[in-house]
């Protein structure tokens, strides 16, 4: 069996070196398991995404060195798949529209919190739309926005048995899922959870190796590939590479970036030895470490 890989970042924003190690990590994978390494840009969210920053992903990854199998796939090119995923789900009536803003939700959360043992729905939508009338979803569903929700319950009475995923050691760990996940938003159709899922099946993925961030989603993506009918893949979700105060690196937080590094005079070869043998998981050079940044990782003069 010919094994497959995928890195798949989102165009929000400029690649940072928490990028640059997964990506790493992908490609040493890929190497070690004698596999093929596929580039997908997954950029369905049209609210966040730019065509600038995908063009800026396939200048850094080139630059960082990584090498992938043509083409790149673009989710934004392949809307029809996720549709005919939603319809199939639809038909099997293990979905449902949801009215629900994310204020209403909140206050009947708030609401619940009132009565014993509410901590057990906190953080978890409580259902407000589960139950609504066909002949009232769909005049609704005529006027008002929706996002469409899996029900769990009727999600795993279709299937009708326990079901679970593996990792790359060999656990297997049993899918539980706590409460009806949305797989279609209002604003742009798709859920990250339903996209994933069918490019990774489309794409013959063999193996997912991403960030341990993500493993919590995976008994999602189990479940939807079973009722699905797609292959189960092989999961590997390795550690997250932090700053010095121990966080997570990420966009939002301003983290260094590949193409500033590039401005700034790194050495590529010295920044993917830094990065593959980072044992401590943490990126040391925060805004104002310049001079130690490039006194580590600067090209020879």
């Amino acid at each position: 069996m010919q094994y497959r890989t995928r890195f798949a970042p989102s165009p929000t924003g400029l690649l940072h070196v928490g990028n640059a190690y997964s990506a790493l990590l992908c490609q040493a994978w890929a190497k070690t398991h004698n596999a093929e390494l596929l580039l997908r840009i997954e950029d369905i969210d049209h609210t966040r995404c730019r065509s600038e920053f995908a063009d800026a992903i396939i200048e850094d990854l080139s630059w960082l060195g990584l090498r992938w199998q043509s083409p790149v796939r673009i989710q934004s090119m392949h809307l029809q798949d996720y549709r005919q995923a939603i319809h199939q789900l639809r038909d099997m009536g293990v979905i449902y529209p949801c009215f629900c803003t994310r204020k209403q939700i909140q206050q009947e959360i708030m609401r619940m919190s009132s009565a014993p043992h509410a901590e057990a729905v906190m953080a978890s939508y409580p259902g407000t739309c589960r139950k609504l009338p066909a002949n009232e979803q769909h005049d609704r569903m005529q006027h008002e926005p929706f996002a469409w929700r899996l029900n769990i319950d009727k999600a795993m009475a279709h299937i009708g048995e326990d079901i679970s995923w593996r990792d790359g050691s060999g656990c297997v760990y049993a899918v539980s899922v706590e409460h009806d996940v949305v797989i279609g938003r209002k604003d742009i159709d798709f859920s990250y959870h339903l996209a994933v899922v069918v490019d990774d099946a489309l794409q013959g993925i063999s193996h997912v190796i991403r960030g341990q961030d993500l493993k919590e989603s995976t008994g999602i993506h189990r479940l939807l590939q079973k009722l699905l009918g797609l292959p189960e893949p092989v999961y590997v979700h390795h550690p997250l590479l932090c700053d010095q105060d121990g966080e997570r690196l990420a966009k939002r937080n301003g983290a260094t970036t590949l193409k500033g590094l590039r401005q700034t005079g790194v050495d590529v070869m010295k920044l993917r030895d830094f990065l593959t043998a980072a044992e401590s998981l943490c990126w040391p050079f925060g805004k104002g470490n310049e001079r130690e940044l490039l006194n580590i990782l600067g090209k020879a003069r």
